[in-house]
This record gives C-alpha cells, structure tokens and sequence, in this order.
C-alpha cells in the first residue's frame, strides 16, 4: 500500500487545502492528513475541532483519514510507515522554506518530500489570511468549505 501524509494547521481547512488533498487521493491508496499540534500557536479552532471539519469535507474521499500528531512529523511517519510527505506549493517563497524542512526530514528519517504545486485558483490562500479576511467582515465563500465557512463566520464574528 503506497500511503502518503499531508500535514498542516488546517485552522482552518480551505478550499486549496482540499485541492490538494483531493489530487493526492487519486494518486496514492491512503492519504493521511495530519493536524499538527504546535505549542507556540493558539488556533481559532480547537484540534478536535479541526479534525471534525477535515472529516466532514474529505467524508466522500474513501482514502482519506484525519489525525492528529505533537512532535516530530517524521517520527509520526515512522510510527506508521508512511516514507512520503506530500506538501502544496503556492509560490517561490513557500518552496524556500519547504526545501529546507525536506531536507531536514530526509536527514532525520530518510522520509522523502513530494511538492505539489497549488491550483492557480487557490496560490494566493493561506488560513490565516482567511482569518482575517473573514474577522474584518469580507466574503470568503467558495474559499473555504461551506461547512467551514459557517463554523468560521460563527467564531469570528461574535
């Protein structure tokens, strides 16, 4: 079985998130995606939070499955046996930054890195821009799951 990791924040999941994802899914026999926990940051949503969004929008992806991981990416690969990590690209400078996790990751664990690059309708996403987007009033629809989007408008806009 060739399985695959897509790991992120997802705080929250959007719709370039899901692209990539979804393409995966159709390459590959499982997909994991992995919400990872990162002390340093304090999310919107919670982690179980997040999973249960990831769940619902992937439900029609059979190959899918949500998790969470603390610590090292790799070791949660190991742990598993998943030798790839499958990482979206939306421009030059998120490719600087990945080529060096890669090269750590293949270092510390001999686990290889595959990047995708985003679909042109979703380069210029990120969670934290919908955010903020959403929290100042504007429109995020079709950027962000319909699901999402209630939960999102819901927390930010009390």
């Amino acid at each position: 079985m060739c399985r695959v990791v897509c790991p992120g924040s997802f705080d929250p999941v959007t719709n370039g998130h899901l692209d990539v994802i979804g393409r995966m899914s159709q390459l590959f026999d499982e997909v994991v995606v992995a919400v990872g926990k990162n002390a340093g940051k304090n999310g919107l949503f919670s982690y179980g939070e997040r999973m249960d969004m990831l769940r619902e929008v992937t439900s029609h992806l059979s190959n899918v499955k949500v998790e969470v991981f603390d610590g090292l990416l790799v070791d949660f690969c190991l742990e598993r046996g998943i030798r790839a990590i499958v990482k979206g690209l939306r421009a030059v400078g998120d490719f600087d930054y990945e080529l060096q996790m890669s090269q750590m990751n293949h270092r510390l664990a001999d686990v290889e890195t595959l990047f995708v690059a985003t679909n042109p309708l979703y380069s210029f996403l990120s969670s934290s821009l919908i955010k903020e987007v959403c929290a100042l009033g504007g429109d995020v629809a079709g950027l962000v799951p319909d699901a999402v989007l209630e939960r999102l408008i819901e927390r930010l806009r009390k």
